[in-house]
């Protein structure tokens, strides 16, 4: 079999006993099951949870305090802890591992986004284990008010486990829970029954999904959503139960194990940063014969700009907005905000007037269009 490249993300309830302390026993099992991988040849990146939960048991607090602050000192202290077992418990095994904390803005950035994926890279050439988690202590999200027209790309590690697999062309996203996987209702609820196989994530199913786990921040919401990100790039997706004996070693070996969520079609490497490697830094809004045109297959002119919310650079990611008010792509526009405000409406002799006959004639060029509402 040849080798695959495959995303492991790990939840703190998987890490944690239900006292709240780190649980080596169970860590140990993942890594030896990791060693079992790559000595069939497959490589690993491991996405991991369990800063925070580790912080507060090395600095012996109890619950989840809503200060933002408290907890970020939490996975600073943690994030020691964390790393410290995984390089014991690799190491046991014959394995080296390395630290990768990431933020929002490291995949929204181009240049950031493409030198992660280059560092990745260099570390499984290696043969070192990547250990990713999000940078809890300096990404401040959750405490900054959003400018208008920004929307992040992931606020937990669910997403990010999807949107790295995204980064490096993974050939698979393993996300372990506290869950055998996804159910028809509750897992709680006697009559749930466990969905084996997703042929294609619907807004029905989306709909349907309820609860969130006790320890982390994600739920099978996130999950999904993190499913639906790397399937809709090409990647198929297995969502099961931490706790399982041999759980990576069997999903890699082919077995029915938790859900599987069947890949799609895969979109171009720049397309899958713009659909979802980066947060979107602003709005353009366009007229109707704009959409069409786009929909169609051609690009943004600044004739058919009628707005610009937000404040972004060339080359951000840029929502793509109809009369409707409703995002229908997403974009690398070649002008900033502020040079959009003022050729917005113009016809391209007007532009290169008012800007100089080298600014581009495009304002996002077809190749650099997401379609929300699907490829044309």
């Amino acid at each position: 079999m040849p080798s695959r490249l495959v995303v492991v993300k790990v939840g703190t309830s998987s890490l944690s006993t239900s006292d709240g302390e780190l649980d080596e026993e169970e860590m140990a099992r993942l890594a030896k099951q990791v060693a079992v991988a790559l000595e069939g040849g497959d490589k690993i990146v491991f996405v991991t949870s369990g800063a925070v939960a580790a912080g507060k048991a090395e600095l012996g607090t109890t619950g989840k305090p809503k200060d933002i602050v408290f907890q970020q000192a939490a996975a600073a202290s943690g994030q020691a802890v964390l790393m410290e077992k995984y390089r014991k418990l690799f190491g046991k095994e014959g394995l080296k591992v390395a630290q990768m904390l990431l933020t929002a803005e490291d995949l929204s950035n181009r240049a950031s986004y493409v030198h992660t994926c280059d560092v990745l890279g260099m570390l499984l050439k290696l043969g070192v284990v990547p250990v990713i988690n999000e940078n809890d202590v300096t990404s401040v999200d959750e405490l900054m008010p959003l400018d208008e027209g920004y929307q992040r790309n992931f606020s937990d590690n669910d997403i990010l486990s999807a949107l790295v697999a995204n980064a490096i062309g993974a050939d698979l996203l393993i996300i372990l829970s506290d869950v055998d996987g996804l159910y028809t209702t509750d897992p709680a609820n006697p009559d749930a029954q466990i969905i084996r196989a997703v042929e294609n994530i619907t807004a029905e199913l989306k709909n349907s999904l309820a609860g969130k786990s006790k320890a982390g921040r994600g739920g099978i919401q996130s999950k999904v959503r993190a499913a639906e990100i790397a399937t809709t790039c090409g990647i198929p997706v297995v969502i099961a139960n931490s706790r399982r004996e041999n759980v990576i070693v069997e999903v890699l070996a082919g077995k029915k194990v938790g859900t599987y969520f069947k890949p799609q079609n895969r979109l171009p490497a720049i397309k899958r940063w713009i659909a979802y490697g980066a947060a979107v830094k602003g709005e353009i809004h366009v007229n109707e014969g704009a959409k069409r045109a786009i929909l169609e297959g051609s690009s943004l002119l600044p004739v058919g700009v009628t707005r610009v919310v937000g404040h972004f650079k060339a080359c951000d990611v840029v929502s793509l907005i109809d009369e409707d008010g409703l995002e229908f792509a997403k974009g690398n526009p070649n002008y900033t905000s502020g040079e959009l405000n003022l050729i917005r409406g113009l016809k391209v002799t007007d532009v290169r007037r008012k800007l100089g006959s080298d600014c581009p004639k495009e304002v996002v060029e077809h190749r650099s269009i997401h379609l929300i509402e699907g490829e044309k």
